[in-house]
């Protein structure tokens, strides 16, 4: 596999095949292939009946977000005030994505594209399947059983991760919702309502992708001694490619994740403190 692009055969050898649904994280900084070079090769190989699925998350409308939290460091009451009242309310169908990559942005902007309508953590897909994933994905469910993430789960779809790693991994945030009784905190951010500014707030579960890394390394560990290991590697340029299905990895993250949660009745963490976009 080479910087020219991703084929067929590379993909099947990564277990993406015809009619399949593919949820992709991407950084194609090492790369050396277009946004829209590679998504129109991994559509053309999951073909009419396939389904190509991206995060199109946004934590720029939110004041509970560590991105929030960061720019208003050191501001005064004023310049607070002014920064709030300029943050971009979230439109389904305008707002881009922030620090989702060149492909989810390719994705999201495709003229066929269905976007999911959690004002922060929405997805966006293509392709056959795409309406029925996308479809009520509850405004107070992050990435939990009212999203897509339990659509694909549903729908035994694959991960391919391409120059990420794990901690970026999305479907394990579904596993979190699994384990008992998960913490849970308030979320705020501001959305589009006919036409209008509207604040909302919310209460989900915590979410923190900082170990999610661990989770990943020891999920392969687990994989490697399968009689079948499905996590597939391979590279395009100089990024790695790792491909894996999401339901045994979700399955695997329950359990990993079960023991290592904090109770509701522990002390509270800052709402910042997360490793969580949002």
């Amino acid at each position: 596999m080479s910087a020219a692009g991703l084929h067929a055969d590379d993909l099947d050898a990564l277990g993406v095949r015809a009619g399949a649904t593919l949820l992709v994280h991407a950084s194609l900084r090492r790369v050396g292939v277009p946004a829209d070079t590679v998504v129109g090769e991994l559509r053309d190989v999951l073909g009419p009946d396939g389904t190509l699925v991206v995060p199109a998350f946004t934590a720029g409308n939110s004041d509970t977000s560590p991105e929030y939290h960061s720019h208003i460091q050191g501001m005064t009451d004023s310049q607070l005030s002014a920064y709030r009242a300029q943050m971009p309310p979230f439109d389904l169908h305008h707002t881009p994505s922030l620090g989702m990559g060149r492909l989810a942005e390719a994705v999201r902007r495709s003229p066929d594209a269905v976007r999911s309508g959690h004002p922060q953590t929405s997805f966006a897909a293509v392709g056959t399947r795409a309406g029925h994933l996308m479809a009520d994905h509850d405004e107070e469910c992050h990435l939990g059983e009212s999203s897509p993430l339990a659509r694909l789960y549903a729908a035994d779809a694959r991960v391919l991760l391409i120059g990420v790693g794990y901690a970026v991994c999305s479907a394990f945030h579904l596993a979190e919702y699994r384990i008992p009784d998960p913490p849970r905190r308030e979320y705020r951010c501001v959305v589009l309502r006919d036409g209008r500014r509207h604040w909302m707030s919310y209460k989900d579960v915590d979410l923190d992708d900082s170990d999610f890394g661990a989770l990943g390394a020891a999920y392969e560990a687990h994989d490697a001694v399968l009689p079948e290991p499905a996590v597939r590697h391979g590279r395009l340029g100089a990024a790695r490619l790792t491909s894996l299905p999401l339901r045994a990895a979700v399955d695997f993250a329950t359990g990993w994740l079960a023991g290592k949660r904090p109770r509701p009745d522990d002390t509270e963490r800052l709402q910042n403190e997360s490793g969580f976009l949002h």
